[in-house]
């Protein structure tokens, strides 16, 4: 195995098997944050299984080989943590916040949940329902629902325009020979990564993951599918969905750049002094201006092969045309004449300022080195992560704004009343 310290008190082990072990010791707190990544997502999914790995993740909750759902349930609640999953576009994760004490059960339990589920007929008939009803809710919330058909319309023939979730049709139509498919494809050591944080020393986490077998030669291990080539979205393209709604929810996207392009700096500085936040252009001319609406905000995600960055509005539908102009104006406006100066001082600041505060919490900063694990980047320290976002210049932001906030790029959906 190679051992590198990566920084100061964050270590990294790479097992012959192709597990990463990545850990930060946090002396200051009494807690541990653990996850295990599963490299393998909705990206990964054929049309026809649309939300088999969030189906997946919910189902290995239900059983194991050495407990039952009850069992995992109170396993680390009965003793003050938590236990939590979420499938995104890349990785399914796990993950589990216990007192440092108690960090070799959190594994224990993770490891059962990833390694051993039974996956059993009984189970799945009762956690489709479930997952059905989750997409009903998300049927029934526009403000949610909006965002994924704002994917849709981006990429309408790539696994990153999918739900998450899946459709009914899809859900109805997966069995548990398509969740054990997976499971034997996917859930192997080489493509999983294990990341903590907290009070807790390196070395010992990479033996409890040997206890655990995470180090073993593998044994006729899968190989998950490649994620599908990018395929160019569709900018510039507007698509209308009518609901009965009390309002008009629109969303503004395009496509841009992947996690591992420096870009991205320039994008999140822009994306906060667009609409991140009470100070934001969006928020200022469209709320409290012109009072058009509550909720208007931007936003930016950073995936494997590309990112996303989109503008979210929701107002009343006989403003909804009033509230799209305003805001395809602070596109143009920003696209024309990027930042100036001191507003690009500003921006870095609050930039800066949101990483270091994010990364106050154990569980902020294992994600954070999952992040560069599960998307085999070089790890990047926030000194040198912020020194990057401090070094941006003028020149730079300009040329990111005029390719990214071009009002013509911006793909459009409206959700509401006709």
């Amino acid at each position: 195995m190679e051992t590198v310290r990566l920084d100061r008190d964050v270590f990294q082990t790479i097992a012959p098997n192709g597990v990463r072990i990545l850990s930060e010791r946090v002396a200051s707190v009494r807690s541990v944050a653990v996850g295990i990544w599963v490299r393998s997502a909705s990206v990964h999914e054929p049309r026809g299984q649309m939300g088999v790995s969030h189906l997946l993740e919910h189902m290995v909750f239900k059983g194991t080989a050495r407990r039952s759902a009850q069992e995992i349930a109170l396993e680390l609640e009965a003793r003050g943590g938590s236990l939590d999953a979420y499938t995104s576009r890349d990785t399914t994760a796990y993950q589990a916040r216990v007192l440092d004490g108690d960090l070799p059960r959190a594994l224990d339990v993770l490891t059962d949940l990833v390694r051993r589920p039974t996956l059993r007929q009984s189970d799945l008939d009762l956690e489709r329902n479930v997952i059905l009803e989750e997409i009903n809710t998300v049927l029934d919330t526009p403000d949610d629902l909006v965002f994924d058909l704002s994917a849709e319309a981006l990429w309408p023939e790539h696994p990153y325009g999918y739900s998450i979730l899946g459709t009914p049709e899809t859900v109805t139509g997966l069995s548990v020979e398509h969740l054990k498919g997976l499971h034997e494809r996917a859930y192997f050591p080489g493509n999983c990564v294990i990341a903590a944080a907290g009070n807790l020393e390196h070395q010992a986490l990479v033996d409890l993951a040997g206890a655990q077998g995470w180090l073993d030669a593998t044994n006729g291990s899968g190989s998950a599918h490649a994620t599908p080539p990018s395929q160019g979205a569709k900018r510039g393209v507007e698509v209308r969905h009518a609901k009965e709604t009390a309002q008009t929810h629109l969303v503004l996207s395009t496509d841009t750049v992947r996690f591992a392009d420096p870009r991205k700096y320039a994008l999140m500085a822009l994306s906060n002094v667009f609409g991140g936040g009470m100070s934001s252009r969006l928020f200022q001319r469209v709320r409290e201006e012109l009072g058009l609406a509550y909720a208007v905000y931007s936003y930016s995600h950073f995936y494997g092969q590309v990112g996303v960055l989109g503008t979210y509005v929701g107002t009343q539908p006989k403003t909804a045309a009033q509230a799209l102009t305003a805001i395809r104006a602070e596109y143009e406006k920003l696209a024309r004449e990027g930042l100036p100066a001191d507003a690009l001082d500003q921006a870095k600041r609050q930039t800066q300022g949101q990483l270091t505060l994010t990364l106050e919490s154990p569980t902020s900063r294992m994600y954070r080195l999952a992040s560069f694990a599960v998307h085999a980047e070089p790890y990047r320290g926030l000194d040198a992560t912020l020194a990057e976002i401090g070094a941006l210049t003028p020149d730079r932001v300009a040329e990111v704004a005029a390719e990214f906030f071009a009002p013509g790029r911006q793909t459009l959906v409206w959700l509401g009343p006709n």
